[in-house]
């Protein structure tokens, strides 16, 4: 009873794993258990998953272990050497050996893809605002939907332009410098794509919000270019520009 209480918290039941991950049920008993980390369980992906099964750099979470411990996996421009890391939304991956980099975006089919992006934009992320508030010396913090802190300075240029982010509103920010870039309202006419929920992967501009008392549970509608709707709710929209994403969302 004991080893099997102790194998649970180590390792995950592959019939209970989140949907999207690219693994076989039936084949075995245990996948990899993320650790505690930047995203949730049921918005992330291993690392060793990732490396194994969604790239193919490895036939065996063994071989994936040894590249990773290695360093040469880098995500969000640093090295990450542990293979149970939650990989999420907006993360960029980087393989050196290959010169490869990509991002994690938002996919009807499968919740969550990589797509392949340019070195450009790899040290660019554009992060949700999940909560801001005000700290020692009336310096405006924001903690992201990431789990990364960016601290507003009350004497910098930008603490005027703060005051007005709201929750739910998205930074471009650099990475892993973390500096902020630019602010994308979640407002009327921005360009947004929907990561969770019925309509996941969805990217469209804003043409109303339908606002209730819980904020987080307001109405929005969104229409792509080919001119479809779609509806969901606030808390499940990510802006990511006005005109045009500022980043790779969408394959």
């Amino acid at each position: 009873m004991v080893r099997r209480v102790r194998a649970s918290l180590r390792h995950l039941r592959r019939s209970v794993a989140p949907p999207f991950w690219p693994i076989k049920r039936k084949e075995y008993t245990w996948t990899v258990k993320p650790s505690p980390g930047p995203h949730p369980l049921n918005n992330s992906i291993p690392l060793g998953i990732v490396v194994r099964d969604v790239l193919g750099y490895a036939q065996t979470m063994k071989e994936a272990r040894r590249i990773i411990s290695s360093g040469k996996i880098i995500v969000d421009g640093k090295p990450v050497k542990d293979y149970k890391f939650p990989v999420g939304l907006m993360d960029v991956i980087h393989v050196p050996a290959e010169d490869k980099y990509f991002r994690v975006i938002p996919d009807p089919a499968r919740k969550l893809r990589l797509a392949e992006i340019k070195p450009d934009e790899a040290g660019l992320k554009i992060a949700q605002i999940r909560r801001k508030m005000t700290v020692s010396n009336g310096n405006i913090q924001f903690t992201l939907h990431d789990g990364r802190n960016i601290l507003v300075k009350k004497d910098s240029d930008l603490y005027q332009k703060a005051l007005s982010f709201k929750t739910y509103d998205a930074l471009l920010i650099t990475i892993p410098q973390q500096t902020l870039q630019t602010h994308i309202p979640l407002d009327k006419g921005t360009l947004a794509i929907v990561y969770e929920g019925r309509n996941v992967g969805f990217l469209g501009s804003i043409q109303s919000i339908q606002q209730v008392f819980k904020r987080a549970r307001s109405l929005v509608e969104l229409k792509s270019p080919e001119g479809e709707i779609s509806r969901t709710i606030l808390q499940y929209v990510l802006p990511v520009g006005t005109e045009k994403p500022l980043v790779t969302v969408k394959v």
